[in-house]
């Protein structure tokens, strides 16, 4: 396990490990920014909790989420730096993390300024897909058993996401069907309060890995260390907390408004049944290993619930515009990625 001083002793030695740090660290801060926010836009859409109530309960969420997962697992983790090899040559190593960062950074800052709610998760993983490519000159850099993972991830999203929130949206008014519709509507709103906290703490725990994960490699791959195994020290773990909150917290109102407020019109049993199945989508995920997108399973989840009801309720046009973007990003970072790694190689 990497010391604090010991880290602080290699940026010393090596600037450039500084530089990739920041860069990791501002792809972190994006991604509070970006995706942290869909965790907690359901129960603003339905009016459950205030934007501004909202965005700091999803801040401590976030970070309890990253710290208290990575006691109990670091599956997701250990999934991510398993995924590429950037070879024996420590500064083209660094190189083509910082490439990778660069890139998702830019295609992550577009995507906010639009308030499309891309998926940082599978920038992250074409960028550094891109940047072993590149490196390598070939499919060499890339371990297929591990990335496939990402494939399963996108389905169980998918389907389990939207399939558990239009299930749940359809049981929950035959269960309450002889209930006064006022006094329930008033419990699934502080329901759906506490389902948004679970959503915000496994969005933490599993995006929180996949970015704490990029950090340690650029940490150790400076060393001219294994990334195989490696132990999480509670300082980075709350470095990239940290990032993470503070991003959520300056950049989180813009895309709370698109997921919440544009894609999809739910009541407030709806908006519980989308952030339980979303939750619970994401804890399976998380423990079995798969680098799954919070955005793609928070999304699905909101357009199953919303679409139990009523699929006019689901504004599809939003939802076509999104999955727009999912599509792009695997190719548009991993090609950003590889060129400007191509590049930096050449630079630097």
């Amino acid at each position: 396990m990497v010391s604090f001083s010991q880290f602080v002793a290699a940026v010393q030695t090596n600037p450039f490990l500084a530089l990739v740090m920041v860069l990791v660290i501002g792809t972190i801060f994006v991604n509070g920014a970006t995706d942290a926010a869909n965790a907690i836009a359901e129960p603003v859409g339905t009016r459950a909790i205030g934007v501004n109530q909202a965005i700091v309960m999803s801040v401590i969420c976030n970070f309890v989420g990253l710290i208290g997962m990575t006691l109990i697992s670091t599956a997701v983790a250990n999934t991510m730096s398993g995924m590429v090899d950037f070879g024996g040559d420590t500064h083209a190593a660094l190189i083509a993390l910082a490439a990778a960062t660069v890139g998702i950074v830019t295609w992550a800052s577009i995507a906010w300024v639009f308030g499309i709610p891309t998926s940082e998760s599978h920038a992250l993983i074409a960028g550094l897909t891109g940047a072993a490519l590149a490196v390598h000159g070939g499919l060499e850099g890339v371990n297929m058993g591990e990335w496939v993972k990402v494939i399963y991830g996108l389905v169980l999203s998918s389907v389990l996401g939207y399939g558990a929130g239009w299930i749940i949206a359809k049981v929950i008014p035959v269960i309450f069907r002889q209930a006064d519709r006022r006094r329930m509507n008033n419990i699934f709103k502080k329901w759906q309060v506490v389902g948004a906290a679970g959503m915000a703490t496994m969005h933490g725990a599993q995006d929180g890995q996949k970015f704490m994960s990029t950090a340690m490699m650029a940490v150790l791959l400076s060393q001219g260390m294994s990334v195989d195994g490696a132990q999480f020290p509670l300082w980075i773990e709350v470095i990239c907390a940290a990032a993470m909150a503070i991003g959520t917290a300056i950049g989180g109102k813009r895309i709370i408004k698109k997921v919440g407020m544009e894609m999809v019109s739910l009541e407030q049993y709806q908006g519980f049944a989308a952030s339980v199945s979303a939750t619970a989508s994401l804890l399976i995920a998380t423990l079995t290993g798969l680098p799954v997108s919070t955005t793609h399973t928070s999304t699905a989840a909101m357009m199953g619930a919303g679409a139990a009801k009523n699929v006019r309720s689901v504004n599809w046009g939003v939802a076509k515009e999104m999955v727009l973007a999912w599509v792009f990003t695997f190719p548009g970072c991993g090609l950003i990625g590889y060129l400007l790694t191509k590049l930096f190689l050449v630079v630097f």
